[in-house]
């Protein structure tokens, strides 16, 4: 779609000027490079720790170091890092882990790219953390980081209440007023107000509940799960169970691998209840003002018609990539004679039977438009209503404005399995998804994606090309995920609708 603009380069052999490494052993080379960068890190010598990586390595943190998610590339940028934040956290007490699935592996990403990857173990002054490595090889048999990551697991003075660790507390006949006074927050005022109760911000709240913050979750809707009840009908989610997975209650072995947006509006509702989360439903922020002196924000909060002011410590929006209806200025919009809606106002074909749809918008999101007493135009989610018109018998157009990138759940979930697949623990998914900094991703799915396009889904992209659906394979060649960070859209992961070939039954206009 768009030229590429960036200079990263994969540390590829033939640019490290050595051959295939396989015969090495990745558990030693893993304990002579973190021996070395133990050392250097006690020493305190930054020349040392720098001469571990390459010279355009990174150093991507999560909050271990820096108390913010940052990435930092090139040696210059890393001293950077070091003098600033290494005395500062007194990173120590490295230790190699060996368990299954953290131990040492030689990854061959392709024919010409491989790398030894390994995690460790790290304390710094606030807590516990872990630490993903990937090394390259370099010749005279030297190996050195391409990319480290820090990840800060655990607070010292703050551990998760969980295991061992849980409330021994016996509750007889008190446990339902003692709920009905956190959740009301009767004789305190919250630490945390979190916007939002969809997946992110019951997560969120979660968290910090149980590392012991009084945190308090707000939403506009009656019910928490109504942010997906109110969708259409039909929607189902396009990604799998397990890039979906909840903190310290996981969907049972029995749940379907596609949520339809019902079923999982019910889990957030119970899971909101089953971990005891305090949220406000059918509530509203008035206004929010911030006081430098106390270091706090008041919050005028309005719920049920009563106003309540409470002071706290930190806000957080969780209110959604696409919380609010992008819809265009249509010409002749204002004096047409039929409905228009957007699609977060759609709910089912059936409610226009005997009309004739128009689906402008070939993504997964977009608006919807009824256009006189016999025709309806609908802008989003666009094969997924235009699948529902189909289903329920409706002559349906869809209207391409741009081209589209077009990838198979199947294949989507493929590219996601080496980690978010059955049995793999999802906190350790989630670290090593996070490991490789953004810049590699891109240029790893910049081969992965036209092979995909090539191969296993080559059938739907040449169905697709015969009926005149324009397709590309996303910004810079990259798929979808620059896609999904940069835009929030441009993209349709295909579970159904072209599989029934509803494409070739519908009218295509460009």
């Amino acid at each position: 779609m768009a030229t590429d603009p960036f200079p990263q380069r994969l540390p590829t052999l033939d640019q490290l000027g050595v051959t295939d490494p396989s015969s090495v052993s990745p558990s030693e080379v893993a304990t002579e490079w973190l021996n070395t960068f133990s050392t250097a890190i006690a020493q305190n010598d930054t020349a040392a720790i720098l001469n571990l990586f390459l010279e355009d390595g990174f150093w991507k943190d999560v909050i271990a170091l820096t108390w913010d998610l940052r990435t930092f590339e090139g040696r210059r940028d890393i001293e950077k890092l070091l003098d600033a934040r290494l005395a500062a956290t007194d990173l120590r007490e490295f230790s190699l882990l060996e368990e299954p699935l953290r131990e040492p592996v030689l990854q061959k990403m392709f024919p010409d790219l491989a790398w030894v990857r390994f995690c460790f173990g790290f304390t710094t002054r606030h807590g516990k953390g872990t630490a993903v490595v990937y090394l390259v090889p370099l010749p005279g048999s030297k190996w050195k980081a391409y990319s480290l990551l820090t990840c800060l697991d655990s607070l010292t003075d703050s551990p998760e209440q969980v295991g061992l660790l849980r409330s021994t507390k016996s509750d007889h006949g008190t446990w339902e007023e003692n709920r009905r006074q956190e959740v009301e927050f009767s004789t305190n005022d919250p630490t945390v107000i979190v916007i939002g109760a969809g997946h992110s911000g019951l997560e969120i709240a979660a968290r910090l509940k149980y590392i012991g913050v009084p945190t308090l979750v707000i939403d506009k809707k009656p019910r928490v799960g109504d942010n997906w009840r109110d969708r259409y009908n039909a929607l189902c989610l396009h990604d799998g169970i397990f890039y979906n997975e909840t903190p310290y209650l996981n969907f049972p072995s029995t749940w379907p691998f596609y949520s339809p947006a019902r079923k999982l509006a019910d889990w957030l509702e119970g899971y909101a209840k089953f971990l005891e989360l305090n949220v406000w439903s059918a509530t509203t922020i008035k206004k929010a003002s911030w006081d430098d002196t106390t270091k706090a924000w008041t919050v005028e909060v309005n719920r049920d018609g009563k106003v309540r002011i409470l002071t706290v410590k930190h806000l957080v929006f969780a209110t959604g990539l696409d919380a609010r209806p992008s819809v265009p200025d249509v010409p002749g919009k204002a004096t047409f004679k039929g409905t228009t809606m957007h699609s977060s106002e759609f709910t089912s074909a059936a409610e226009h039977i005997g009309k004739r749809a128009l689906v402008i918008g070939a993504c997964n999101s977009g608006w919807y438009i009824t256009l006189s007493y016999r025709t309806t135009l609908h802008i989003s989610s666009g094969h997924d209503i235009a699948q529902d018109f189909f289903n329920h018998g409706i002559d349906v157009t869809m209207y391409q404005r741009s081209s589209t990138f077009v990838v198979t759940a199947q294949s989507l979930v493929a590219m996601l399995s080496a980690y978010y697949r059955e049995g793999f623990p999802v906190e350790l998914a989630d670290i090593y998804n996070t490991s490789i900094p953004n810049a590699a991703i891109r240029r790893v799915y910049q081969r992965v994606v036209p092979a995909i396009a090539g191969t296993a889904d080559k059938d739907i992209l040449d169905g697709l090309a015969k009926v005149g659906f324009k397709t590309n394979h996303g910004l810079h060649g990259a798929g979808i995920l620059p896609l999904f960070f940069e835009r929030g859209g441009g993209y349709y992961i295909e579970i159904k609708a072209i599989e029934e070939g509803i494409l070739n039954k519908a009218d295509i206009v460009i």
